[in-house]
């Protein structure tokens, strides 16, 4: 279930909206990674072809098994890596945007193998 890094952050933001909003719609995605909403709606169109999320009528976007998988995968590599690096010290800011590259590239042996390390 390999989806490209773009993919990966768009379900990853739809998750975290999620828990911080009641609805999440393509103006809110668009608002919190600064980007068009045009751009928002091509992304939503593609995951929604490939079953990731589902978009009722009034816009109101879900995740489905598979899209809330691969969010909760992104999301807990972006958590624990950034925690890992400012506990290293490394300020947050810089722990963050290493964190949120390092989540789409590394492997899932490395990446046990440094959850294994951590606990």
């Amino acid at each position: 279930m390999k989806v490209n890094e773009s993919a990966e952050n768009y379900l990853e933001t739809i998750l975290v909206l999620s828990h911080q909003k009641p609805v999440v719609r393509a103006v809110d995605i668009a608002e919190e990674l600064d980007f068009k909403k045009s751009s928002v709606s091509v992304a939503m169109k593609n995951l929604r072809e490939k079953n990731h999320i589902t978009v009722t009528k009034e816009g109101y976007i879900y995740l489905t098994p598979s899209g809330k998988e691969i969010a909760d995968m992104i999301y807990e590599r972006h958590q624990l890596l950034s925690n890992w690096l400012m506990r290293l010290g490394v300020d947050e800011k810089t722990a963050t945007e290493d964190a949120c590259r390092m989540e789409h590239v590394i492997s899932k042996e490395s990446f046990e193998a440094i959850k294994n390390h951590i606990k």
